[in-house]
């Protein structure tokens, strides 16, 4: 028989939402209880009778609460398997009752780190006999029900409340599938803590699974592992895929970098127009200026809260997704026109500092690209140094090719972009892809600046950039062959600086 009757829980918990609702239930469907401590209290206070563990196991709980259900009348009852005559032989001898629901959670471990506490007050909050509680009914779950957390109390209750204190193999095997998943995860932060930048293993743990309407192709599923509504309110909009995801996380990632009032649309991942200005109108329209056909269909953000003027502009264009720290009412209201299009609220949320990829049957890890260039980081290696002017416009350049995908070139004038050269398997074809765009849209790079995310090899970018207008380069430089580029810039009186930080993006 795959059904079993639930004749006695044992419950131990910190969270106690709801958990009134499960308890009456199970009191009416002729349930017993064992608990400890304050969860018994809890129990007891519902005029519900409560059988202490102390009571079952002859110990009290010992070592400052450190051994409480640690025992093999606790432990015997749970992991007996009531189909094994052997097992039942033994549980009779031992007077061991059978327990057939564990209701239990974990002590906040992780919250415990986040909050910055001592190293001796977190391991008290590495939790023993929870852990083993869970682990010993999720593997038993042929027998018995395992809740390990507050998120199983609805599933319980609604279980109960249809079939009574009922449950089916299938039903118990999602509980011990759940259990396991917190088990897992409880134990990956604890590693996690104790291996700090040793890294010595990967351990990545997301509890939260979304389903995508496909991957980034049709025929591809795709799946995203994590807790989007943490950094985002959704206003409107239809359901976000897996290549909104990837240009969201693009947008952000650039838009973090800038302090200045910014506008910037992105289109597979890579910035084809931003702009930044004291008005966020004008900052919207200069975007929008550099390349107003690959903003069709794109992704919009901005470090500014959208104004009813702004909106009205942005209206003039399809667009799927935008993305700002909030929205006037008036902004909304015509924002909203577009029933499908995904409305995002940036809330301030703290990003991870790791970055990783699967590849190859393992996963490449990294820190992520937090260095954003300064003034002071900038090193004149020309004759003639940037006016004032050219650093604002040098420093905004690298900024955005910094986020373009290697190879990369940057051409940008007055804190707008100009065009960019993103993801050629060259720098002179990404420059001449750059150059080829200003002058389609008839863009004048007369006095802009050019960003490389990489040294020149050689001097043929800058002879090229100076024949197309610009007058200040900004590069990490590095190469062998710098030289060569400083001597051709001097040589054109065009200025050049160096940062010493390469900003490769694949």
């Amino acid at each position: 028989m795959d059904k079993k009757k639930i004749k006695r829980a044992l419950v131990s918990v910190y969270h106690k939402d709801k958990l009134d609702l499960i308890i009456r239930k199970l009191h009416s469907d002729g349930v017993e209880f064992l608990s400890t401590g304050g969860t018994q209290s809890f129990i007891e206070s519902l005029d519900i009778p409560c059988q202490a563990v102390e009571d079952l196991t002859g110990y009290p709980s010992i070592l400052g609460g450190r051994v409480k259900t640690l025992h093999p009348k606790v432990f015997g009852g749970i992991l007996t398997r009531r189909d094994n005559e052997q097992d039942n032989t033994q549980i009779a001898e031992y007077e061991i009752p059978e327990i057939d629901l564990v209701i239990v959670d974990l002590y906040p471990f992780e919250a415990t780190v986040a909050a910055g506490a001592d190293e001796a007050t977190t391991i008290e909050k590495i939790d023993i006999g929870g852990i083993s509680l869970i682990r010993a009914a999720a593997k038993n779950y042929n027998d018995v029900v395992i809740v390990a957390s507050q998120d199983q109390y609805q599933p319980l209750l609604d279980l109960i409340s249809v079939n009574g204190a009922e449950t089916s193999l299938e039903e118990r095997r999602w509980f011990a599938k759940e259990a396991f998943a917190v088990s897992s995860h409880y134990d990956s932060a604890i590693f996690n803590y104790f291996d700090g930048e040793e890294e010595s293993g990967f351990r990545q743990s997301q509890n939260d699974a979304k389903v995508l309407r496909y991957g980034e192709n049709p025929h591809q599923r795709g799946i995203f592992f994590g807790n989007f509504d943490t950094m985002f309110e959704q206003l409107q909009g239809k359901e976000i895929s897996y290549n909104n995801l990837l240009d969201i996380d693009a947008a952000v990632n650039l838009i973090n970098d800038f302090d200045d009032i910014t506008f910037a649309i992105l289109k597979h991942n890579n910035a084809c127009g931003i702009a930044s200005k004291p008005v966020l109108v004008d900052a919207w329209n200069a975007a929008l200026a550099g390349d107003p056909i690959s903003a069709f269909g794109g992704v919009l953000i901005t470090n500014a809260i959208i104004d009813k003027e702004t909106a009205e502009e942005m209206n003039k264009i399809f667009f799927e997704v935008v993305i700002a720290p909030d929205y006037d009412l008036e902004a909304i209201e015509i924002l909203s026109q577009k029933k499908n299009r995904i409305i995002l609220i940036l809330k301030d949320a703290k990003s991870k500092g790791k970055q990783f990829r699967s590849l190859l049957n393992g996963v490449l890890m990294q820190d992520k690209d937090t260095k954003t260039e300064t003034a002071e980081d900038l090193k004149v290696v020309t004759e003639i140094a940037p006016t004032a002017q050219q650093i604002e416009d040098l420093l905004f350049a690298n900024k955005i090719v910094k986020h373009s995908k290697s190879n990369s070139i940057v051409l940008a004038k007055n804190k707008q972009l100009c065009a960019s050269g993103v993801g050629q398997t060259s720098r002179v074809d990404a420059l001449t892809h750059a150059i080829d765009k200003a002058d389609a849209f008839k863009i004048d790079l007369n006095g802009a600046v050019m960003a490389s995310d990489a040294f020149f090899p050689f001097p043929d970018c800058v002879q090229i950039a100076f024949e197309a207008g610009i007058t200040a380069v900004i590069q990490p430089g590095g190469s062998i062959k710098d030289q060569d580029s400083i001597n051709t810039c001097n040589t054109n009186g065009v200025s050049m600086v160096t940062t010493g930080f390469r900003h490769f993006k694949h």
